[in-house]
């Protein structure tokens, strides 16, 4: 084997500053590779094989941009990196300018909104490649963001002329008639996951002139009943609370040039009877049709607070104990 040596400058003063007083990021690094990495104030040496070479220096371009976008740096996000640069890696697709294309869903209004995790960017791959994707697991693992995220890409780049967000109206029991106020304030507790997402991605105001155009609707799966929705990207997000015979309904609604992303999570089933959830059904049927994905996020995905994680995981231990 070949050993080559490479000196690059580190952009980013802040990146500096935070492997000097770190070095336990500097030492995680280290040891997930065989190259001998160096770092003298902001220039970093590298001393290994070239394939290797460029994988670490493409850890230290993704750590500078997580820094320069979220403020700080953590454990987790090194692991996210180096994960997702090892499944490139495994599927002979090794990308060296990761940070420019490879997993940037949409340039939104206050940042880049790019996979995370080796599981992101699998999902990110199947929709891009796919008219169908399921997008099943826990909450915290990116599953709806994403998908506003590429449906918002998709619009941009002239792909569809519309986004459609649906989800069922079923939470914790509650209907909406007993909730005050009218239609629209009804709704507003279901659908604010989905508006939340989209004012981050394109603020208030480009949001309130897309919905006056129509250009982007978000409606009860109820009110799909009896369209065909052609040219749109579709979103149904909490489809585990959707019945058999919505989801049916749901997926019969697509068009000409459509393409569907169905997000949900099956330990979160709030129907009455959970043997009527529409996505366990789905992801049974339809699990061998060719044209349609299945992505399974699992708390290792978790790109939420780190605590989500443990709550995860505590409340699974949980559930196994009463069993």
């Amino acid at each position: 084997m070949d050993l080559h040596e490479k000196k690059f400058k580190i952009d980013s003063p802040e990146l500096v500053e935070v492997l000097a007083y770190d070095n336990e990021l500097l030492s995680l690094i280290d040891k997930k590779f065989q190259s001998v990495i160096t770092v003298r104030g902001n220039t970093a040496i590298i001393r290994g094989e070239a394939r290797e070479i460029r994988s670490v220096e493409l850890v230290f371009k993704e750590m500078s941009y997580i820094l320069k976008r979220n403020g700080e740096l953590k454990i987790d996000d090194i692991h996210s990196i180096i994960g997702i640069i090892e499944s490139e890696k495994a599927s002979g697709k090794e990308n060296t300018k990761i940070i420019d294309k490879q997993n940037i869903i949409y340039y939104g209004l206050k940042d880049t909104i790019r996979a995370r995790t080796p599981k992101q960017l699998d999902y990110y791959k199947k929709v891009q490649t796919n008219d169908l994707v399921f997008a099943v697991g826990p909450a915290g693992t990116g599953k709806t963001f994403l998908a506003v995220a590429m449906a918002l890409e998709s619009l941009k780049e002239n792909q569809v002329s519309k986004i459609i967000i649906s989800r069922p109206a079923v939470e914790a029991g509650e209907s909406l008639g007993f909730l005050p106020g009218d239609l629209t304030e009804k709704l507003d507790p279901y659908l604010r996951p989905l508006t939340d997402a989209l004012y981050y991605m394109i603020g208030p105001d480009k949001l309130k002139s897309m919905f006056e155009k129509n250009i982007i609707e978000i409606t009860p799966l109820a009110y799909m009943r009896g369209r065909t929705l052609n040219n749109a990207f579709i979103i149904l997000d909490e489809a585990q609370n959707a019945t058999i015979t919505q989801m049916k309904m749901f997926l019969t609604r697509m068009g000409a040039n459509s393409k569907a992303i169905v997000t949900g999570d099956i330990t979160q089933i709030d129907l009455k009877e959970k043997a009527n959830s529409g996505l366990v059904d789905a992801v049974q049927i339809l699990k061998k049709i060719e044209g349609i994905k299945f992505v399974f996020f699992t708390k290792n995905d978790v790109v939420r607070h780190k605590l989500v994680a443990k709550i995860i995981n505590a409340y699974e231990r949980n559930e196994i104990v009463d069993n």
